[in-house]
């Protein structure tokens, strides 16, 4: 059984509820830390990571995370695998939809991290987006709590299918 660390900043809360459904949802192998308080030391009793981070301002990592990218830059993500969520809001901020996600993509792809579950920008309205990767596909789970909560349940057990059986 695989062991799944999820780690979160957050600042309204979202990443945060976001993060507990995922672990309630894949139950007792995975752990939820807060960013604001983990170490990299925290980074290295688990087989899979899944990172939650929520864009601010003009495309920027939530502070916590911000804070934690100096350290994120050391942690050797080599044979370790990686699933990034973002929370963003594509109508107040579509000019910059969910783009921190590719700020932690950059750091863990450099660092050896093998990226698993793209997600589908089918459902979204929104001007630009550095997250995707592709014109059909975000790197990761993207969440939009401010226009579409009652789609985040449902996306998160979807994307858990696709990353759980990598």
């Amino acid at each position: 059984m695989k062991k799944i660390g999820i780690f979160f900043g957050t600042d309204t809360g979202n990443t945060e509820k976001v993060s507990k459904i995922i672990n309630e949802l894949i139950g007792k192998q995975s752990n939820v830390h807060d960013i604001s308080s983990s170490c990299k030391n925290d980074f290295l009793k688990y087989d899979l990571y899944i990172l939650g981070v929520s864009t601010w301002y003009y495309g920027e990592v939530q502070c916590d995370w911000d804070d934690f990218l100096p350290t994120l830059k050391k942690i050797n993500f080599k044979t370790k695998k990686v699933a990034i969520f973002g929370c963003g809001d594509q109508e107040d901020y579509g000019e910059y939809f969910c783009d921190a996600m590719k700020i932690i993509y950059d750091i863990v792809l450099k660092q050896g991290a093998k990226i698993i579950g793209e997600w589908s920008s089918k459902g979204y309205n929104f001007d630009s987006s550095k997250a995707l990767i592709n014109k059909n596909n975000f790197l990761g789970l993207v969440i939009d709590e401010d226009r579409q909560p009652k789609l985040t349940q449902k996306r998160i057990k979807k994307w858990l299918k696709i990353i759980l059986k990598k």
